[in-house]
């Protein structure tokens, strides 16, 4: 039986390559802003935006095996030149819309089901002009690890937080050959991550080869989280 996976955001950077991963072997359900970017991709898709949108749930099946959430923001900008506005910004894209789906689904979540966050090294190694995606992807943190622990053991929830990944998100980052490489020395690989990187991963918690665990925080981040090389 092929199991069902519902990704919020799985149109482009980390959520397509997750779904290029899973497609041809299971039944991929995807809800974003847009299809473009699903051409060569078997998915269900769903028209969604988490900011201001309730789920259609009679577009889903009546069970689900996985789900991934993979809606971020990157705001790096020093305190003084963040608004309140920033910061609810960034709470809604990041970590109410995750709470209201959740909510809406977790009916259809099978046992032994797995669901799959994402956080940032910059939650647990505090770095400067991170303070407002640091306190969002934090509030996903402690909201991930209390869900385990309630629905265990039926329900796996784990979180991936990764450091800077080359996608469209981080392009101001990453936009010319100095920053890349200016990035990529940080990191004790010295190299930015790709979207496999991250995907492998996700994959992983998904499948039954992660099967003992839930309530976790894992770094996929070249090293930077634990390692001081420099």
């Amino acid at each position: 039986m092929q199991k069902n996976i519902l990704l919020i955001g799985g149109s482009r950077g980390i959520g397509k390559s997750i779904a290029k991963q899973l497609h041809n072997t299971h039944n991929i359900f995807i809800a974003s802003r847009s299809q473009e970017g699903l051409e060569d991709i078997h998915c269900q898709y769903i028209p969604f935006d988490t900011t201001k949108d309730n789920l259609n749930l009679t577009t889903l099946p009546d069970t689900l095996h996985g789900f991934v959430y993979c809606p971020g923001s990157i705001n790096l900008k020093p305190f003084k030149m963040m608004n309140l506005e920033i910061f609810e910004e960034d709470m809604r894209v990041n970590f109410l819309g995750l709470v209201k789906v959740v909510k809406e689904i977790m009916p259809k979540m099978v046992q032994s089901a797995s669901m799959v966050f994402f956080s940032t090294v910059a939650v647990g190694k505090g770095m400067p002009f991170h303070t407002s995606v640091g306190a969002a992807k934090g509030a996903i943190e402690g909201f991930a690890k209390s869900l385990a622990a309630e629905y265990a053991p039926k329900l796996r929830v784990n979180v991936i937080a990764p450091s800077l990944v080359d996608t469209s998100l981080a392009s101001k980052l990453l936009n010319n050959e100095r920053k890349m490489e200016n990035m990529a020395g940080r990191h004790p690989l010295k190299r930015v991550g790709h979207a496999e990187d991250i995907a492998n991963m996700t994959v992983f918690l998904l499948s039954d080869k992660s099967s003992w665990m839930t309530g976790q925080v894992v770094g996929v981040d070249g090293g930077m989280s634990t390692l001081n090389i420099n």
